[in-house]
């Protein structure tokens, strides 16, 4: 028989399983995950993510606060920053028009049901140390890895600003002085990310565990999820917007790369699902998980007129009480 010391030992270990995979779910890559469970074990622990305030809140942004509620729920601080003066290198508006914008993005944050700590990137980068940290960083990147890591996330110019440059710098920088342990962002992240590792550890801070979350297709099909290509369903979209939206988007028959609906319907709907079809089309179909729903769709056993309709109901159902919470 177990004695009392072994009895809560198990329970520890099966409450950090519980942990991981809740952490694991739907992420593209965690670096490192052994890192991760080590850090699982301190009472102490922080995770962010940076958000430029540049546009509305879609179900890409969406993805992202899911996963840093699965990091508060095992037991993290959590971390918004508000990136300001990212925004503002981005070439994203005036400052006013940021901050304007901030701060009905971070009331959509709060309606998700996310508890965190809102901080502006102007609050601390544009103090001394963190000035003095910036050109420590610059002293140790490439100008080449620098533009690199900033392909996915830049406006597209054939005639890049220097602001290009500094904003990956400035990623890096914001880890050091947020004093965080995790950082969460999508795959357009990661090269940036790479070099907080890298970088960090010769500056007297340890390297971040990095969280890697899909980066979702957007409604045309046509790159990732935008406010600014207009490919998008935002968070306070109403249901006739939800609708119409989905109705027009791109879902080939039998293809899930790529595909915006099957992508939606994966990281989102809840499992087992049911897709509604008349009689004259099969009927009900009660689907197990993701990866059934994967297999049905590639072997064209599902139209996807029908997975457009169980999505748009799906997701009305998951936005209508955040829409509602909305200040």
């Amino acid at each position: 028989m177990k004695n009392t010391t072994n009895m809560d030992k198990d329970r520890e270990n099966k409450n950090t399983d519980e942990k991981i995979k809740n952490i694991i779910k739907n992420t593209s890559e965690i670096i490192s995950l052994e890192e991760l469970k080590e850090l699982l074990k301190k009472n102490k622990k922080r995770a962010y993510i940076g958000f430029e305030p540049s546009g509305k809140i879609h179900l890409g942004h969406f993805l992202q606060i899911r996963k840093m509620i699965d990091l508060q729920n095992a037991g993290f601080d959590i971390v918004i920053l508000l990136a300001d003066l990212h925004a503002y290198l981005n070439q994203k508006g005036s400052m006013e028009e940021i901050h304007q914008l901030a701060e009905y993005n971070k009331e959509i944050f709060k309606a998700m049901g996310l508890k965190a700590k809102y901080v502006y990137g102007s609050e601390f980068q544009l103090e001394k140390e963190y000035t003095l940290d910036i050109y420590r960083i610059a002293l140790k990147t490439t100008l080449k890895r620098a533009r690199r890591s900033m392909e996915v996330i830049a406006r597209e110019e054939e005639n890049p600003k220097v602001a290009e440059v500094i904003y990956p710098l400035m990623q890096v920088n914001d880890i050091k002085h947020l004093e965080v342990d995790v950082a969460v962002g999508g795959m357009e992240q990661r090269k940036i990310h790479m070099l907080a590792r890298e970088l960090l550890p010769t500056m007297g801070w340890k390297p971040p565990i990095c969280i890697h979350n899909p980066v979702l297709t957007g409604l045309d099909g046509e790159g990732k999820m935008s406010s600014s290509k207009g490919n998008f369903i935002a968070i306070d979209d109403d249901p006739d917007a939800i609708k119409s939206k989905i109705k027009k988007a791109y879902c080939p028959m039998g293809i899930v790369e790529g595909n915006p609906i099957f992508e939606i319907a994966k990281y989102y709907l809840e499992y087992p699902l049911i897709i509604k079809r008349p009689e004259k089309f099969g009927g009900d179909i009660t689907l197990e998980n993701s990866k059934e729903l994967e297999k049905l769709y590639l072997e064209k056993k599902i139209h996807p007129m029908d997975l457009k309709k169980t999505v748009s109901d799906g997701i009305i159902d998951i936005l209508s009480p955040i829409r509602e919470r909305i200040k």
